[in-house]
């Protein structure tokens, strides 16, 4: 049985129990629940606050977490990262009251900021050479600038509607933060199997978000040079179509370069081509 800590939660919640979903594995969790059994695939999750996860690591408790980097950055510099997964991306930055001027860095000596993430802050401003005083709040930081408690903050952003809706304008960003999945220090061989299993399953379930699936009709002499537009896979299924000197050529693209590459396949002669999403990608 591998254990696997998520966020009890929030939009890493969310997000986390969908990549497991995805992965064929669900889990039968109730509300207010702390700990679910899944049904098809011997793992149990357990719903925990994203700052406790790094102990329950090193304690041995759970084998597996998906929690925030910046979490990691805090809590958990000596854990192993196993598998960058790309969702609940945000950043570590620090605000302060949008009518107040900024010049740099140093403006920040001798101020107080409120934070949750001590040890970043700390650790960011030792590297800068600056001073300041830290107030630790665990909770909704954004207020303390409004009720004199602090001059400035350091919290995660995602949009940044939140600094807005209290006055508060972002004016440095520390670092990115993303979900990553981490493992326990000490597991048997029995475990690191069962978590080779699982890793296979969501690298198969990143590498689909990442890619489309693309059919596109062509003449044969133009064959060539779409194929060499067309690098994902280690070549395009090429089938004759009932046209005589036309082919259908079926292949993957990467998402992010999508509207480059289609450009180039029309240059190329591609016509009626037919972008479709794909659910998993094992190579």
């Amino acid at each position: 049985m591998i254990r696997i800590a998520i966020q009890k939660s929030g939009r890493l919640n969310i997000e986390s129990l969908d990549l497991l979903k995805r992965c064929g594995i669900s889990i039968d969790n109730g509300k207010d629940q702390l700990k679910a059994a899944a049904r098809n695939f011997p793992v149990e999750v357990f719903f925990l606050r994203n700052g406790d996860i790094p102990q329950y690591l090193r304690d041995g408790v759970v084998d597996l977490a998906i929690l925030g980097s910046n979490t990691l950055e805090e809590k958990g510099k000596d854990l192993e990262v196993v598998e960058q997964l790309g969702f609940s991306k945000c950043r570590v930055s620090i605000a302060i009251p949008k009518d107040d001027a900024f010049h740099g860095i140093e403006d920040l000596k001798n101020k107080r900021i409120a934070t949750s993430y001590p040890n970043t802050v700390n650790t960011f401003l030792a590297k800068n050479g600056i001073q300041a005083e830290l107030h630790i709040i665990n909770g909704s930081v954004e207020i303390a600038p409004n009720i004199g408690l602090a001059d400035a903050i350091c919290d995660i952003v995602s949009s940044g509607s939140t600094l807005f809706k209290n006055n508060l304008k972002e004016v440095i960003h520390i670092l990115d933060s993303e979900a990553v999945l981490v493992q326990a220090p000490q597991l048997d061989a029995e475990a690191l199997g069962w978590i080779d299993k699982i890793r296979f399953r969501m690298q198969a379930v990143m590498r689909a978000k990442k890619s489309k699936y693309i059919l596109l009709n062509a003449s044969n002499d133009k064959i060539q040079e779409i194929s060499s537009i067309l690098p994902v896979l280690k070549s395009p299924t090429v089938l004759p179509l009932a046209k005589a000197g036309w082919s259908s050529l079926h292949s993957v693209i990467n998402d992010g370069d999508f509207w480059e590459v289609i450009d180039q396949l029309k240059a190329a002669g591609a016509e009626d081509i037919l972008v479709c999403p794909i659910e998993k990608m094992v190579l």
